[in-house]
């Protein structure tokens, strides 16, 4: 299924970011005064319902897509990064991506900004798309139009020759709601039947700075969905690309790559840095991406103890297998994996190659293991004569002498699963002793690799 597109598209700082999150609903792009922080195509889908007097016409749906400022990247104080790196070289990529993008869309918003008037940026962008053949599918919006004592200033877009805009403040929400309808009506019956298929699984890879995590989701796409370089931090955002694999929806979520905090360079890294976050907590899989040609790192272990503290599934991805296995085993790099990552000791591992998509069926396949493995409910019985057993062979017991009595077991909820146990004292639970319980948990119920939670309640006496 393919849902009709909508390109939001713009010379940097027009807010074109701010407007795809005020479409949206909700905040997806980070948005900053600093020019180029938006680099790749984010999307989303969007429900679009209609006007007032068409109110028994049914909503449509779209991928609204948001892109790169058009025109030559800087970063904040000149073109050069923190690792000394030419910023300027990633233009053609964004440009590239805005390309893309605009060529896809059933209609593309043209931004610009009340505020500074039509410059010549602004003009550049006007006639690339006329010379595309693409002044059609052309909605033209001004930004910045906080009331209504902005509107001639924004009207002065109309000399761009796509006829008159809607003028709007993607911050305040002053015209969102008309420029709404408006893309309802032009997008037209294209997405009134079309209802987007709710994902199988949303996988979110996470690791540091140039360890392949956007070659990796361009490889699972298929196509250059992300902005691929060599410059470190090249994405900022977290962005989600849907793909079909077999007839099945997924959702891989590339995330900016992390690194120490205090080497953060600006207030972009900070929102980067939360946007992975989120990531990791909307995800129902994620990926810890590691660098194989590259040993592990502190941010890599934080990473890890943020998986599993929020209980998340982890495949363990090393990529960039293809440079060193001629001096590397995969059962040598797996115990020195175990070593650096203990609180991961039960992810799997998959060990794959972005640049020649080598060990990309294994990694999906691990993938959708975990999420099925996340989401399963074991049955009361079996639940129950594990813990039984376990506690036959090994069970805690106190200095002095007590041990443990189990009352009630019983899985919960899934995602994580999660089992609640009455005992007499849940401190006899604690520290090394669970570390082992949930060990032998996998060994006899159908978790092995995921994460489990366990509750545990004192049994309260009757009062008499």
């Amino acid at each position: 299924m393919s849902l009709p597109r909508l390109a939001i598209i713009g010379r940097p700082n027009v807010g074109k970011s701010s407007l795809f999150n005020r479409l949206a609903g909700r905040r997806i792009s980070i948005v900053d005064p600093t020019p180029g922080v938006t680099r790749d195509r984010s999307t989303t889908i969007v429900e679009l319902t209609p006007p007032p007097d068409r109110r028994d016409e049914e909503p449509r749906f779209v991928e609204l897509m948001d892109t790169g400022g058009y025109g030559v990247y800087t970063a904040e104080g000149g073109q050069i990064d923190d690792a000394g790196k030419d910023l300027a070289a990633l233009t053609p990529e964004i440009e590239r991506q805005i390309r893309t993008a605009a060529g896809q869309a059933q209609l593309i918003l043209f931004v610009t900004d009340a505020r500074d008037g039509v410059v010549a940026l602004d003009e550049i962008v006007a006639r690339l798309l006329r010379d595309a053949g693409l002044s059609p599918k052309v909605l033209p919006v001004v930004n910045k139009v906080d009331d209504p004592s902005w509107d001639a200033h924004g009207l002065e877009a109309a000399a761009l020759g796509f006829g008159e805009p809607m003028l709007v403040s993607a911050n305040s929400g002053y015209g969102a709601r008309a420029l709404s309808e408006a893309v309802w009506e032009r997008m037209g019956v294209a997405g009134a039947d079309e209802r987007p298929e709710n994902p199988e699984i949303r996988f979110a890879i996470v690791g540091r700075r140039n360890a392949g995590k956007s070659s990796l989701v361009n490889a699972l796409a298929g196509e250059p969905r992300v902005i691929v370089s060599e410059i470190a931090g090249t994405t900022r955002d977290a962005v989600d690309v849907r793909f079909d694999i077999d007839g099945k929806v997924l959702v891989a979520i590339d995330t900016a790559g992390v690194r120490k905090r205090k080497s953060w360079a600006d207030d972009v890294e900070f929102y980067s840095y939360a946007r992975t976050e989120n990531a990791i907590q909307r995800a129902d899989v994620c990926v810890l991406l590691l660098d194989a040609t590259e040993k592990s790192s502190q941010v890599e272990k934080k990473l890890a103890s943020q998986l599993e503290e929020q209980y998340k599934p982890t495949v363990i991805a090393v990529n960039k297998w293809d440079l060193v296995q001629h001096k590397l085993t995969p059962k040598h790099y797996i115990e020195y994996l175990t070593q650096e990552f203990p609180g991961l000791d039960y992810a799997p591992i998959v060990f794959v190659s972005a640049k020649d998509s080598s060990g990309l069926r294994e990694l999906l396949g691990m993938i959708a293991n975990l999420d099925a493995q996340s989401k399963h409910r074991e049955g009361t019985g079996r639940v129950n004569n594990a813990v039984r057993t376990i506690l036959e062979e090994r069970g805690p017991s106190s200095n002095l002498g007590t041990r443990a009595k189990v009352f009630y077991v019983a899985q919960i909820d899934v995602r994580p699963p999660t089992i609640a146990m009455v005992v007499n004292k849940p401190d006899l639970f604690e520290g090394t002793y669970e570390r082992y319980f949930k060990n032998q948990l996998r060994e006899h119920l159908p978790f092995s690799e995921v994460p489990i939670k366990l509750v545990f309640s004192e049994r309260k006496r009757e009062k008499r």
